[in-house]
């Protein structure tokens, strides 16, 4: 079983960063692909990174440039940094994993809110 617990969302001025942090409770972390995705009110969930085990990211197009994914794999953690945030970037964050071969993202943290708003 793999449980994730994100933290570090909250309420941010335009233009300010947040720190998104997800921790994995899981035997071979490294072989899992993370994600963090976001669900704003009345829209469907959209991917906003990926990262694999060695460290190549992805990124959707509306936050390349401002977001950062990262990850430890000693401690079993993946790290969003958002930078220059609008407050379309408003939505519940999700911290996502699945394996290297699995068609779609198939773990999920409980999310945390993040809100941009002056």
């Amino acid at each position: 079983q793999v449980q994730l617990v994100e933290s570090g969302g909250g309420l941010v001025q335009p233009g300010g960063s947040l720190r998104l942090s997800c921790a994995a409770s899981v035997r071979d972390f490294s072989i899992y692909i993370m994600g963090w995705y976001r669900q704003a009110p009345g829209k469907q969930r959209e991917l906003v990174a990926t990262i694999t085990s060695s460290g190549s990211t992805n990124y959707a197009d509306s936050v390349a440039g401002r977001f950062t994914i990262s990850r430890d794999n000693a401690k079993n953690t993946v790290v969003l940094q958002m930078n220059v945030l609008k407050p379309e970037d408003t939505a519940v964050y999700y911290c996502g994993a699945k394996r290297v071969f699995a068609s779609a993202f198939n773990y999920w943290g409980q999310g945390t809110q993040v809100t941009v708003s002056s």
